[in-house]
């Protein structure tokens, strides 16, 4: 079931150039050493650069979005993610900083889940609950990487098989990942798996966003069209309901700033708190859609998101604390940063009504999610 050969370490160590023939400009893709885990595995940093400038560096430590550098008003390059230096930084302490997150993003209730009438017990390793994969999910595996060019931009794929049991799923997991930053500022993934037994399957991206570049996201700018969130209980876990945004701080279907409403005199703000919630969208399955609009006034940045998944988690950084210093001696405090998440809900396995993350053998899980940028002009 691999989805593509890996590439040798030496081949991997080449710098690979294209023209991006529309544009009469070039892009690129050029890689080089990242350090080693403390296992002896080696890890490479990939730069991509496509045909306006734009920039990213992506490890295969965990897939890793290390900097992303957009234009402002201006056309300014600025790094737009949070994030580290260092690989060692990120191994040591890493609060899911620009990872890719499996096998499942996101919170299952009491660590454990029922499927074809037998029980998994996942690690318990957000309280009594499973958070994002468990205690090595796919945010701290050494991915194997191939970068190519495409005439959309330089691309990353990334390849995993994670075994039967691991972390205590079931199953033999292919997975297939690929970061495109096009021609367009977009950073698009394309994320795929395949499963040899019946399991589950829910990947996100978990980069912390600050269009400024540095200080708190509150004057951030939000739209998201969603009628409903999942409410949560004390531990984050959904109810099972779905709770109407209208009349309450979660209504962002007209743009408001983050900071306007996040400290408000509400019982879910209060178990988040602020914005830690799963927004939720009706689509139709694997329809490509705008889940999200977020700009930063003061740049001119705009942050689009879409994705083919129904639910998209909004967190504010609230559980940031300013006791990690990141990319240039920047301490991030409480809402430094922000992350938008596409995904199935939170604890589908565990709730009947929500759309399922099962996958079986035979069938293929598929996900599209997209960032894309801009610029507004300033008033």
């Amino acid at each position: 079931m691999n989805l593509f050969h890996a590439m040798t370490r030496a081949a991997a160590m080449a710098v690979f150039l294209t023209a991006a023939a529309a544009a009469g400009a070039s892009q690129s893709i050029s890689v080089e050493p990242f350090g080693e885990t403390p296992e002896g595995e080696a890890v490479d940093l990939y730069t991509l650069v496509n045909a306006n400038g734009a920039r990213a560096e992506i490890t295969n430590y965990g897939g890793i979005v290390v900097r992303l550098e957009m234009p402002d008003r201006d056309g300014a390059l600025g790094d737009v993610v949070l994030g580290y230096h260092n690989l060692d930084d990120y191994i040591a302490d890493n609060p899911y900083f620009g990872c890719i997150v499996g096998r499942y993003a996101n919170r299952i209730a009491g660590a454990q889940f029922e499927l074809d009438g037998e029980t998994y017990t996942l690690a318990a390793n957000d309280g009594n609950n499973h958070i994002h994969g468990g205690e090595r999910g796919f945010d701290k595996i050494v991915w194997e990487a191939e970068g190519v060019t495409t005439p959309s931009g330089p691309a990353l794929r990334l390849h995993y098989l994670s075994p039967d049991g691991e972390e205590g799923y079931p199953g033999n997991l292919d997975v297939s990942v690929v970061y495109t930053l096009t021609n367009d500022n977009e950073l698009r993934v394309d994320k795929r798996a395949e499963t040899d037994a019946p399991t589950i399957c829910n990947l996100t991206h978990h980069s912390y966003f600050n269009l400024a570049g540095q200080g708190n996201i509150l004057d951030h700018v939000v739209m998201m069209p969603a009628d409903h969130i999942t409410p949560v209980d004390g531990e984050l876990i959904p109810t099972g309901e779905l709770m109407p945004v209208e009349g309450t701080p979660f209504d962002f279907r007209e743009p408001a700033a983050i900071g306007e409403d996040i400290d408000a005199d509400h019982p879910q703000i209060e178990h988040g708190l602020g914005y830690d919630h799963n927004w939720v969208y009706t689509k139709e399955s694997g329809e490509l859609t705008l889940l999200a609009r977020v700009s930063e006034p003061t740049t001119g940045r705009v942050m689009e998101v879409l994705s083919t998944k129904p639910g998209l988690q909004f967190y504010a950084g609230n559980f940031l604390d300013g006791s990690i210093t990141g990319k240039d001696g920047w301490t991030y405090e409480q809402r430094h940063g922000f992350c938008m998440e596409p995904h199935y809900f939170p604890d589908a396995p565990n709730q009947p009504d929500f759309p399922s993350a099962t996958l079986r053998p035979g069938e293929e899980y598929n996900h599209t999610y997209i960032y894309r940028f801009s610029v507004e002009d300033g008033e």
